[in-house]
């Protein structure tokens, strides 16, 4: 916390945490769980070191972690209506026509097979194949701040295959596979169909590759910029084809422009970028490129690390435009970290689907209360995390 800190700066931060309580007080049927989801949620804004059931349940005063334990196991309440009121509160704050909505996933690291879709499975989180679980989420990004808003846990073929297991772990009988492209498409409809302020999508390369997740986007009339792999093809018209890092290895020197996507902790994120208009069908008023992003100092093996980006807007679109996208993708690896390390997203001990959902829907409103005590108060922006300050074939464009 600032060293400035005021007995009236407190009380206008517990007086803003009284008002997000609040709106989701209602979703709580009962006194004693809406009590604990109240006592939960204060000890997840706690600066306690590990937010699990046993320090959350010492942090609120009770003898043993049953009560908080009985919230996320047994309680009757519906994370995802509290996660309306989430939507509702970052949006109310934090909502600007220029808002980019952001998909991207993180890895929990779990021993055993009970947890509710852990498996062997690559974690961006480890950098490497481990036991875990994965949840895709939608982070909201705007000059305001930046926030998690939506979630969802992905379960693997392994578990949705075996029904036994599911219902062992909570998991609802009726719960399709789905791929971690067709959750981030229900949670981006879920985001429109409330009405949520948005300019733009961005997603990694996973998001990116799938077809059917960049039709979602050009049907619902969403501009976007998605990584894709260096091997994707892109549509040249006439019925030709050519990959990314074919087309990129074709663009001139003079293509290539040295620009900034945004601030990092290191100061600004400079690259070499260069974009291409793609021959391809598109409604009218549309325009689809190719991005290219090119590190400036070479690797380990002495090459200039490339990144590619499919981007789909209006026309007129500028490339300092597309490259403030790309460069906000970033915004949700800063809110993974800053929700882990400050309101325990990863600190949960829960093997259960719906405990799942609930510990982490009340963590993403810890983190969005934080998010907005931010955006309005300098102070509070002082003492939060540092991450969190505002911060041929085709056509190049030379």
């Amino acid at each position: 916390m600032p060293d400035d800190l005021t007995a009236a700066d407190l009380r206008e931060w517990v007086t803003g945490l009284d008002v997000l309580f609040g709106r989701v007080a209602g979703r709580f049927g009962r006194v004693e769980p809406r009590r604990q989801a109240r006592a939960y949620l204060l000890g997840l804004l706690a600066p306690i070191e590990r937010k699990n059931g046993w320090q959350l349940a010492e942090a609120a005063g009770d003898a043993t972690p049953d009560r908080m334990q009985r919230l996320l196991n047994s309680a009757r309440w519906d994370p995802r209506q509290v996660r309306v009121d989430l939507r509702e509160y970052v949006m109310e704050h934090l909502g600007h026509r220029d808002g980019v909505l952001i998909v991207d996933e993180t890895g929990f690291l779990k021993k055993g097979d009970k947890s509710a879709g852990v498996q062997r499975q690559y974690s961006g989180t480890a950098g490497r194949v481990d036991n875990c679980q994965v949840g895709v989420f939608l982070a909201y990004a705007s000059p305001l701040g930046r926030t998690l808003i939506d979630a969802e846990l992905y379960l693997p073929r392994s578990w949705t295959d075996d029904h036994d297991r599911c219902a062992r772990a909570g998991i609802p009988a009726d719960a399709p596979f789905a791929t971690k492209p067709m959750l981030a498409r229900t949670m981006l409809a879920r985001a429109l169909q409330a009405g949520v302020p948005v300019s733009w999508v961005t997603a990694d390369e996973a998001y990116g590759m799938d077809f059917k997740f960049r039709r979602f986007l050009e049907e619902h009339r969403l501009s976007y910029v998605v990584a894709v792999p260096r091997s994707q093809w892109i549509g040249t018209g006439w019925g030709g084809q050519i990959r990314a890092d074919t087309a990129t290895a074709q663009a001139p020197a003079e293509a290539w422009k040295r620009r900034s996507c945004g601030r990092g902790a290191k100061g600004e994120r400079l690259y070499d970028w260069a974009l291409a208009s793609v021959r391809f069908e598109v409604e009218p008023g549309y325009q689809r490129w190719l991005l290219a992003r090119r590190s400036l100092t070479p690797n380990a093996r002495g090459e200039r690390e490339l990144a590619y980006y499919l981007c789909h807007a209006p026309a007129g679109t500028t490339l300092e435009d597309l490259i403030t996208v790309a460069g906000s993708r970033w915004a949700i690896e800063e809110c993974f970290q800053s929700a882990k390390n400050e309101t325990g997203l990863d600190h949960y001990q829960v093997r259960r689907y719906d405990a799942w959902h609930r510990h982490i829907t009340l963590a993403m409103l810890a983190h969005a209360y934080l998010a907005v005590t931010a955006a309005h108060s300098p102070k509070a922006q002082a003492g939060w995390s540092a991450s969190h300050q505002p911060r041929s074939a085709v056509s190049w464009h030379t």
